[in-house]
């Protein structure tokens, strides 16, 4: 797969993924100091699996290899939504529309990536 893309990083999607990345890592820096190591932990941990799964997939050569991996980054996409979802009820996460604007788009783009790996030959 990667028809034009020579690396991970010339990806669209990888692009995305780890602009929400940078843009979470400065979000919850506001989060309270008590969550350094639960909710701030957690949210950068699932964050960075999105990217570095999409990375690992590009260069996987087996169609369900490298399906695999987008679906790791998904199901970490999903725990950053949770994640997103549990900040702002806590009042950590002020102005989150934004950035559940980007996880919808990542989103996105990675589901329609998925399918074209596993419909290609």
């Amino acid at each position: 797969m990667g028809q034009g893309a020579a690396r991970f990083e010339d990806l669209i999607v990888w692009q995305k993924a780890h602009r929400l990345v940078l843009e979470l890592y400065r979000a919850s820096e506001t989060f309270p100091r008590h969550e350094l190591y639960g909710l701030t932990a957690q949210i950068r941990r699932s964050a960075v699996s999105i990217p570095a799964n999409i990375a690992e997939g590009f260069k996987k050569t087996g169609r369900p290899d490298k399906a695999r991996y987008f679906n790791i980054a998904q199901g970490s996409l999903e725990e950053v939504r949770y994640y997103m979802i549990l900040a702002r009820d806590l009042g950590y996460l002020a102005d989150g529309e934004s950035l559940m604007h980007d996880v919808v788009e990542v989103s996105k783009l990675l589901g329609a990536y998925s399918a074209r790996v596993r419909r290609s030959r």
